[in-house]
């Protein structure tokens, strides 16, 4: 029975061949494709509503240097929305959920960030890792904490991620498995666990987004803290 239930976060196969490629790359099919006209239809014209709105947001605190970056953290953002939210659909599988990819995705842009603020003001960048006035007897440990804070964050991007998207894939699996075997024997209390479940589900449609957004938004701080 636990095995049952941590299967859906195994990667499916097909003939031996890991399908996780497929499902990382079909968001994108979701994706206006470049075409002629300006508009083509009304769910394109929804599609670049919310690509402007989500830029937008994510620009709000950056300045003008860190604009740069809003077509890498745009795609970011709509590639986490959208893997997310299909991973709630039936007979699915959700990369995200799994920790390997999302350190995949934080370390690497964590670093840029990094390497960015060290290029372009070393002496602000590594000035985060001693606050102003501390007291000389706590520099060493004051120093020592902040170099840890800061190495940990794409760990804390990562795990923070998988943990979200895990536990809600879990929970709803485990009532709906108890909908389904209270079905026969007490409908009434089935009844009430479908009600749960149905609210359940829509939560997790909102942590899927939220998710997403703070995956994101972290990284722009990160960023904004480096320009």
């Amino acid at each position: 029975m636990n095995l049952s239930f941590f299967d859906q976060f195994s990667s499916p196969s097909l003939l031996g061949i890991p399908l996780v490629l497929v499902a990382t790359l079909l968001p994108a099919l979701l994706l206006p494709s470049s075409n002629n006209r300006w508009i083509t239809s009304r769910l394109s014209v929804l599609q670049l509503w919310l690509i402007n709105l989500i830029t937008k947001q994510l620009m709000i605190p950056l300045d003008k240097k860190g604009h740069k970056w809003a077509l890498i953290l745009t795609s970011l953002m709509l590639f986490l929305l959208l893997t997310n939210l299909l991973g709630l659909l039936p007979y699915t599988f959700t990369p995200t959920t799994q920790l390997s990819m999302n350190l995949a995705l934080a370390f690497p842009l964590w670093l840029a960030t990094l390497l960015t603020g060290l290029r372009n003001q070393p002496s602000v960048s590594l000035g985060h890792l001693l606050p102003e006035g501390t007291p000389t007897p706590l520099i060493p440990a004051l120093i020592l904490i902040e170099t840890t804070s800061l190495l940990i964050r794409p760990l804390a991007l990562g795990v923070r991620l998988t943990a979200n998207l895990t536990a809600g894939h879990l929970l709803i699996q485990l009532i709906s498995t108890a909908t389904t075997v209270l079905f026969s024997t007490m409908p009434a209390i089935s009844f009430l666990t479908l009600i749960i479940l149905f609210l359940l589900t829509i939560l997790e449609v909102a942590v899927a987004m939220i998710q997403a957004y703070v995956f994101v938004l972290l990284l722009s701080l990160y960023l904004q803290e480096n320009i």
